[in-house]
């Protein structure tokens, strides 16, 4: 059963459009245009609060805003374009679009190797269309799809994207709503998927009029963000509505192929079926009818198995969550930090737990949250979970946007590499990690009201307490700050970044060549010797992988599998900017086996055919 799309202005011919807005407060709605020509129509009410008309004489290209009770005029809460700001008029957007991605039929997940980035800090323009010509590099590098952070309507023109009040409108320094389309299709042509990351938990707080239309948020429930929506409480239908029509926008206008739905475990939703779940039927039903799969990808800190779980046994059916445990397991043990929350981790047996389960915390005690944390993933494939060394989060959210090849050496980046893409998950590339950018990646926005501005300051601040740093973080507010958080591509034509960079497409090529990747068989850790032993079997062969993470050399002893093993890869031979790999070129298994292993490396060894 298709879903309808009705809310905004809805092109039914070239200058006929139909308008649709949800108000129950108002007792009247009437589109003032204001541009080409002044003038009020109005809307006509009918059930639940809904307004709406079909109007002529209206071109693609008018600018609008909807007046309330002839008292004050408000943007369209359901937008698709605001050229002006958040402020500013609506703009009515025609549907014609010349799309070339008729080959395209879709990625299934485990296929999936995505690479996150900014729209804004990718290139030096800053837009969607100054990223086309960048998709050659990220498809010779074995990337298999984007992931752009939320592009929908926000303050200014700066601003990571979680502080959107516009969800249907593509921002407007972007490039707009044809300026998506023409990436998207760009994409697709090259045979990349591409993800986009929306917010569905909170809108930002500038230009945020949807209290004026209707009760979208909620009185019952806070977030860290202010009032939570309201996804449970009275006239909570129509809220649900506006955001199932916002996914199906995405993927129906613009050929989404999956929605990444930031921080879900700020969705506070206590009704029997939940809005998630919802969501999760209605998109599951919009990719059967477009014959292509589409896919919810959550992030969430609860590690709550219910979001991965069938509805039929009592979860939301939701197809990926990002594992942020993996990070931390991963993080923790490279670099040694242990505030925050790194406070829970630091072990190789959390990240042996990570590779053969998915969570870590599944229901142990926290300390950093000082109670029990999580339940079990166990059981979950694999190819559920998203998992990564870096991302926006695990970077920005630190003191000064610190990237990872700011804290280690150049072999644990390797190592961390190898970790992520030789793993059984979806991996995750955040902009730039592929060849060690230097550039840090900030927290930043750009917002006009003076109060707000400090507001966000002061919660930086606050937000880097338990972590022990007390500077002043750099002022999100600052062009300057944006403007040093832009990635520096030609550094992977140098020296170790270059490197670097050619490893990964190493290891890219190795994970799409094996096919054993994707079954993993078990995981041992050795956590004297600081080695997490990971084999995979898949056909006719098999793939075992020797991770040492300790800062010397090491003789470790280790229970081998049967069979003769040999050498595919090792991240410290020389070709690799290493000292010389130690690690043996054949290994015969079957019982115990002696390995000298190089500080903070990989091997990996393949047994069978491809041996």
């Amino acid at each position: 059963m298709s879903f309808t799309i009705g809310l905004g202005a809805i092109q039914r011919e070239h200058s006929r459009f139909r308008f649709q807005v949800w108000a129950p407060l108002a007792s009247g709605i009437e589109v003032h245009i204001v541009a080409p020509q002044e003038r009020l129509l109005p809307l006509w009410k009918g059930d639940r609060g809904y307004f709406h008309a079909i109007l002529d004489d209206v071109e693609p290209g008018t600018l609008y805003f909807y007046t309330i009770d002839h008292r004050k005029d408000r943007p369209d809460p359901a937008s698709r374009f605001q050229p002006r700001g958040v402020h500013g008029p609506s703009q009515v957007i025609g549907s014609d679009f010349p799309w070339e991605d008729y080959s395209w039929s879709g990625l299934f997940l485990p296929h999936y190797i995505l690479y996150e980035l900014h729209v804004g800090a990718f290139t030096p323009e800053g837009t969607f269309d100054a990223v086309i010509p960048r998709l050659d590099e990220l498809k010779d590098l074995g990337i298999t799809a984007i992931e752009l952070m939320p592009v929908a309507q926000f303050p200014g023109s700066r601003n990571w994207g979680y502080d959107g009040t516009y969800p249907f409108a593509v921002h407007n320094t972007y490039g707009g709503p044809n300026g998506l389309k023409r990436l998207v299709n760009a994409c697709h042509k090259k045979q990349l998927a591409v993800v986009l990351d929306v917010v569905y938990n909170h809108l930002g707080p500038e230009g945020n009029y949807l209290g004026d239309f209707g009760r979208y948020f909620s009185d019952r429930y806070l977030t860290p963000w202010g009032r939570a929506l309201n996804f449970d409480g009275p006239e909570s239908d129509e809220v649900r509505r506006y955001f199932v029509e916002n996914a199906l926008y995405w993927v129906r206008e613009f050929h989404v192929d999956a929605l990444r739905l930031d921080a879900v475990h700020a969705i506070v939703d206590q009704s029997p079926y939940a809005f998630l779940a919802e969501l999760a039927e209605t998109v599951r039903n919009e990719a059967d009818r477009l014959n292509r799969p589409v896919y919810l990808m959550a992030e969430s800190d609860l590690n709550d198995n219910r979001l991965l779980r069938a509805r039929e046994i009592g979860g939301y059916g939701l197809d990926v969550h990002w594992n942020d445990d993996f990070h931390h397991s991963l993080h923790s043990v490279l670099t040694g930090e242990q505030t925050g929350y790194y406070e829970d981790f630091g072990r190789i047996d959390q990240l042996a737990k990570a590779f053969r389960d998915g969570f870590v915390y599944s229901g142990e005690y926290s300390r950093y949250r000082r109670r029990r944390h999580g339940s079990s993933s166990s059981g979950i494939h694999p190819q559920h979970f998203v998992v990564f060394s870096q991302n926006h989060d695990q970077v920005g959210n630190r003191y000064s946007g610190d990237r990872l090849s700011s804290l280690v050496c150049f072999e644990a980046l390797k190592l961390a590499a190898g970790v992520v893409l030789l793993s059984p998950f979806i991996p995750l590339l955040f902009m730039g990690e592929e060849y060690a950018e230097t550039a840090p990646f900030m927290y930043f926005v750009s917002h006009s009201d003076p109060d707000l501005i400090g507001s966000v300051r002061k919660g930086r601040a606050e937000e880097f307490a338990a972590f022990g740093w007390t500077a002043e973080p750099p002022d999100p507010q600052a062009e300057e700050t944006f403007q040093c958080s832009k990635v520096n591509p030609e550094q992977r034509l140098k020296g170790n970044h270059k490197l670097l960079r050619e490893f990964y497409r190493e290891l890219i090529l190795i994970r799409k060549g094996f096919i054993a990747l994707s079954g993993m068989k078990q995981t041992l850790c050795y956590e004297k010797d600081k080695v997490l032993f990971a084999q995979f079997e898949g056909g006719a062969k098999e793939v075992a992988v020797v991770f040492h993470f300790g800062r010397t050399e090491a003789a470790a002893t280790l229970s081998w599998p049967p069979g003769t093993w040999r050498k595919e890869l090792d991240s410290a031979q020389e070709h690799w900017g290493g000292q010389g790999g130690k690690a043996p070129l054949v290994v015969s298994g079957g019982e115990e086996v002696s390995l000298t292993l190089a500080p903070l490396s990989l091997a990996l060894y393949v047994h069978g055919e491809e041996a």
